[in-house]
């Protein structure tokens, strides 16, 4: 079997903040409300099914709503369970997203003693993110952010810095470059929000524009370029230089199918993609249908495949081998749920493309004759090898 990555909501969209433009705002109710928590039963038995395909890595990333919600003691277990479930010398990949606002020094502990890596939410300095990212009172939660962040620092956890460009925070690209730098925040993600207003049906109002993100691409890759590439781990770029060097993309969105991950949800019922957590990619349960079967499911195969149903205008363009048409989700905002359709972003990444990609060239044949070196992460410190 072809490996995957499974990627777990034992929270479900379950959340301790309240950000105005949470993705869950928009999304079917038969996604689930309310307190969500994975049982010990759907953990044990989805943990001991997937470690016994005997992938050379195994890949757990726990997303939410908010993971932490479970508490340290859910993801002992878990480790516990990778442990008793896998085999000598087997690989274990352990990846958590978080709003930040729950790590202490138990926590930090806990994920540096397990090579846990981990996403944290922060939009910038406090004025820039404590506009959308608000707890359930109404009161900013940059403090609590930073302090866990520091938390991190303090006990050498390895995380990235996952940044939600906003209508707000998109226009200022230099500060949010400086306050990165000046927070030691070196591994950095830069996700565009492009929400529809369940009120109206249109684009709501905290999305950025198509040119405000391609403007805001372009600088951010002029700051870097600047500050020194080898210094700095910014993903988006990094998967076109690895394009470039290995020859594939290190983020779905440029990959030419959807096919990485299997969703699993607290309830133990499986989907095709995060982002599409709906009735109609719903592949089962792990309680009536074995892991591996749902994930060779033909409508996980008819999904990934979707990716590849391109407009004549991808078909015609000049960046098509780099960009593939972009994320699913981006396409079904001018298209009325065609996947099939034109990007939101088309224009950005075609700005932004003509922008840097000569660049992005030099950078990769300087990787490739050894000039400069890449700034990334050992694997062998962001994964737990089982021993028995």
């Amino acid at each position: 079997m072809r490996p995957f990555t499974l990627l777990i909501k034992p929270s479900g969209s379950d959340c301790n903040i309240d950000c105005a433009y949470c993705f869950y705002k928009d999304r079917d109710t038969s996604v689930g409300t309310g307190k969500q928590r994975m049982s010990a039963e759907v953990q044990e038995r989805l943990i001991k099914d997937y470690m016994r395909l005997g992938f050379e890595v195994s890949g757990f990333a726990w997303q939410g709503g908010e993971p932490t919600l479970m508490g340290v003691d859910f993801f002992r277990r878990a480790v516990e369970l990778q442990k008793k479930y896998g085999t000598p010398g087997q690989q274990v990949s352990n990846t958590l997203q978080t709003n930040g606002v729950l790590l202490d020094d138990d926590w930090c502990r806990f994920f540096r003693d397990n090579n846990f890596l981990l996403g944290i939410s922060i939009d910038g300095p406090k004025e820039f993110h404590d506009r959308y990212r608000l707890d359930h009172s109404g009161k900013g939660t940059f403090d609590r952010v930073i302090r866990g962040i520091k938390a991190c620092q303090k006990h050498e956890v390895q995380f990235s810095a996952l940044v939600l460009l906003n209508n707000y925070n998109v226009e200022k690209p230099d500060t949010l470059f400086e306050f990165c730098i000046e927070n030691d925040l070196t591994y950095l993600q830069f996700i565009p929000c492009v929400e529809t207003d369940p009120s109206t049906g249109k684009i709501a109002d905290f999305s950025i524009t198509p040119k405000q993100y391609g403007d805001f691409l372009c600088r951010l890759f002029d700051l870097w370029y600047a500050y020194g590439p080898e210094k700095l781990n910014i993903r988006e770029f990094d998967s076109l230089i690895t394009h470039y060097v290995m020859g594939k993309h290190t983020i779905c969105t440029y990959s030419k199918q959807c096919a990485g991950f299997v969703v699993i949800e607290h309830s133990g019922d499986a989907f095709c993609c995060e982002f599409f957590v709906e009735p109609q990619w719903r592949l089962g349960n792990i309680f009536e249908t074995p892991l591996e079967k749902l994930a060779g499911d033909s409508k996980r195969r008819t999904f990934a495949r979707n990716k590849e149903k391109l407009c004549n205008k991808c078909l015609v363009c000049r960046h098509l081998d780099i960009c593939r048409g972009g994320c699913m989700k981006d396409r079904i905002r001018l298209n009325e749920n065609q996947t099939s359709g034109e990007s939101y972003f088309c224009e950005s990444y075609k700005h932004f493309f003509d922008y840097t990609l000569p660049r992005f060239m030099q950078i990769a044949a300087a990787i490739k004759n050894g000039s400069i070196g890449r700034h990334t992460r050992s694997a062998d410190r962001i994964r737990l090898c089982i021993e028995k």
